[in-house]
């Protein structure tokens, strides 16, 4: 069934878009990630615009993860506190990556940088957390017992000024560190169309040493309001935001999450994060494949103005 896409342009089949929308959806609950950095290229991919991608996946990535917080707090696994800070520097951080959103669109530089940022942010992310969710897997299956750091075990920034208590999860560290870090996930998030949960929940458990039943709730409440704020803006400053498209993808991602979230109980922590990691990878991959492959029809078809200018 072919539906039309007023903003992006073209047409796409519904079951399509709602069945991509439910399996991303499905990651988001189970990984506690917003899902933006496997759908955006996925629509990229199937040929939609990258600002309409970018901007219409936000709606998606605020409904699948509304839909797996509600999960995580009915179970009182979110810090609203550590939430809290991070909302509130994550919405500043995507004003600033709307502001540049706009401004790379006017220049035509859009679709380079968001192709770089995604091989560049994803490879190296992806990574990363394959290496170590690798090294904890064998050491575990050589029958090596590895102790997790305690909450009140903290990095260098311990000793930096304005230390907050977050209660619920055993730690007093300074918040500064939590700013700064809603700060570039709201920068990055707002402008590649992803939700940032796939670097913050690595962030939360080795760098702030939050427990792990907290991580993913907490990181799902921050997506929801980082990438509601994110859409408004969207849809205010560029007017790339396809309703439509947005609305197929928020059904089956609004289903799907819900599986997502009751699926991870039954993997350990390091078992989810190399599944993660690898379709973090698989994804930088495919962006590397298509900056070495060029296109198959590299000629184009546009009516020229005055001064060269379409």
């Amino acid at each position: 069934m072919q539906i039309y896409l007023p903003i992006a342009e073209l047409s796409m089949n519904l079951f399509f878009l709602v069945g991509i929308g439910g399996a991303v959806g499905f990651l988001s609950g189970l990984f506690g990630v917003g899902g933006g950095f496997l759908l955006t290229p996925l629509l990229i991919f199937s040929g939609v615009p990258a600002p309409v991608a970018v901007a219409s996946v936000t709606g998606q990535v605020v409904a699948a993860s509304t839909s797996g917080a509600l999960s995580y707090y009915r179970r009182g696994q979110i810090d609203l506190h550590m939430a809290l800070y991070l909302v509130l520097s994550s919405v500043l951080g995507a004003f600033g990556g709307v502001a540049t959103f706009a401004a790379l669109r006017s220049i035509g530089q859009l679709d380079l940088v968001i192709s770089l940022g995604f091989l560049v942010l994803l490879g190296s992310v992806g990574t990363l957390m394959m290496i170590e969710s690798v090294r904890a897997i064998l050491k575990r299956r050589a029958g090596i017992v590895v102790r997790e750091k305690l909450p009140n075990q903290h990095n260098w920034f311990h000793g930096l000024p304005m230390r907050v208590r977050f209660k619920k999860s055993r730690l007093y560290i300074s918040v500064l560190p939590v700013l700064v870090l809603g700060l570039c996930i709201g920068f990055i998030g707002s402008l590649l169309g992803i939700g940032g949960g796939f670097i913050l929940v690595p962030a939360l458990v080795y760098i702030l040493r939050m427990p792990g039943n907290m991580v993913i709730g907490t990181s799902l409440l921050q997506v929801v309001a980082m990438m509601s704020a994110t859409t408004i803006l969207h849809a205010v400053n560029s007017q790339s935001v396809d309703i439509l498209l947005a609305f197929c993808l928020m059904v089956g991602g609004t289903v799907g999450a819900q599986f997502g979230a009751s699926a991870g109980k039954y993997l350990r922590g390091e078992q989810l994060r190399a599944l993660l990691a690898l379709l973090v990878l698989a994804v930088a991959v495919r962006f590397g494949f298509s900056a070495i492959v060029g296109p198959s029809d590299p000629y184009s078809m546009a009516v020229v103005g005055l001064g060269g200018v379409p």
